[in-house]
């Protein structure tokens, strides 16, 4: 008797988001939100991320309330520099996605060269674009894209005082401030950089 044919192997069920690797690149993106396109929403978000603090975290939790699944474009090096000025970014791409990727309100990265979100948003074609800030729709150079895929347009507010730009002036304000301490009368640990007492607001390493 012929021996029967073994059966197809099931197609593998679309990841969750959130699952597996995070970080991809754009075609491979939308080929993975093409399998949840239908029973998700999908919003997109985007920026240069350099030095993530509180802002940009808010900003990232608000949005993924948004729908069901979050991308994040972050623009690449050469996009920061374009947009920010030669001494930008502080933070490389990869470290900046790698990141957000850590994030549990994130489910997916993607790295961008363009200096706008255009061609990105072409290529996933979202449900819901999120903005940070006080803009304009009609001042922003995706509008037009936008309406061609029918996504929505959310536009929340910044945290006020929270930017990478002020981190940053404040950090070197603070190292051109000439120091008032008195002559050091440390022991050895304090000589070898090692502090025998805790801070109790100090975080710790990392902190």
């Amino acid at each position: 008797p012929a021996t029967p044919s073994p059966s197809p192997s099931p197609s593998p069920e679309p990841a969750e988001p959130g699952e597996g690797v995070k970080l991809l690149e754009r075609a491979d993106l939308a080929r993975r939100l093409d399998l949840v396109r239908l029973s998700r929403q999908i919003v997109f978000t985007n920026g240069c991320f350099d030095l993530l603090h509180v802002g940009h975290v808010r900003l990232l939790q608000q949005a993924r309330r948004c729908g069901d699944l979050l991308v994040v474009g972050v623009n690449s090096d050469r996009s920061v520099r374009q947009l920010k000025g030669p001494a930008r970014p502080v933070v490389r791409d990869a470290e900046r996605a790698e990141i957000l990727a850590a994030l549990a309100c994130v489910d997916y990265v993607v790295i961008f060269d363009e200096d706008t979100p255009v061609e990105t948003l072409r290529v996933l074609r979202p449900h819901i674009h999120v903005k940070g800030g006080d803009y304009r729709p009609e001042d922003l150079p995706e509008r037009a894209t936008l309406a061609e895929l029918g996504a929505r347009l959310e536009i929340f507010p910044l945290v006020p005082g929270r930017s990478t730009t002020r981190l940053l002036e404040n950090a070197t304000q603070a190292g051109d401030e000439p120091s008032h301490e008195s002559p050091s009368h440390e022991g050895p640990c304090e000589r070898s950089g090692i502090s025998t007492s805790r801070d109790p607001e100090d975080g710790g390493p990392g902190g």
